[in-house]
């Protein structure tokens, strides 16, 4: 599937799930889903994706972890998001690692023609230029993460329109 919309990627873990303890979270699903569903969003995250596809992105999650699309799809339909498309750990290692022998990086946002990937691990982001994808580090509790990375998405859209 190629689509001349622009892909934008979230990683899940400290970055869309974090810990009430450190963040401020959307209020948890409602009874029984909170008891199948204990991660908690980050405040603004359903704002976030569901503006950044008015504007015209995919909007997809790159996960290292193991669960599996229908959860990632599940949750966050109760919050009202629908992703354009889930890479997790499985898909990854079918996908991108496959028979290699050299190990790749647990992440390859450019396999799945992504521009730009948002997370919280330096080595990811570090290795964005060596890979050939942008990325956006998020750590630890920031109230305007939301317009920081619409903001940087658009400036990323910007270049790569130029280079066509």
């Amino acid at each position: 599937m190629t689509s001349d919309k622009m892909r934008v990627s979230f990683d899940l873990d400290e970055v869309l799930f974090v810990y009430p303890q450190t963040h401020k979270t959307e209020k948890s699903p409602i009874f029984p889903f909170n008891l199948i569903f204990k991660e908690r969003l980050r405040l603004g995250t359903p704002d976030l994706i569901n503006e950044l596809q008015r504007q015209g992105y995919e909007v997809w999650v790159y996960t290292s972890s193991f669960r599996t699309v229908h959860y990632i799809k599940t949750l966050f339909r109760l919050y009202g998001v629908r992703f354009d498309g889930i890479i997790n750990a499985t898909r990854h290692l079918a996908e991108v690692q496959r028979d290699s022998k050299n190990l790749l990086p647990q992440k390859m946002p450019t396999y799945y023609h992504i521009s730009l990937h948002v997370d919280d691990e330096k080595v990811i982001c570090q290795q964005a230029k060596q890979y050939g994808y942008y990325a956006y580090r998020l750590e630890e509790e920031d109230p305007e993460w939301k317009e920081k990375i619409i903001k940087y998405a658009g400036e990323i859209r910007e270049r790569l329109q130029k280079r066509k």
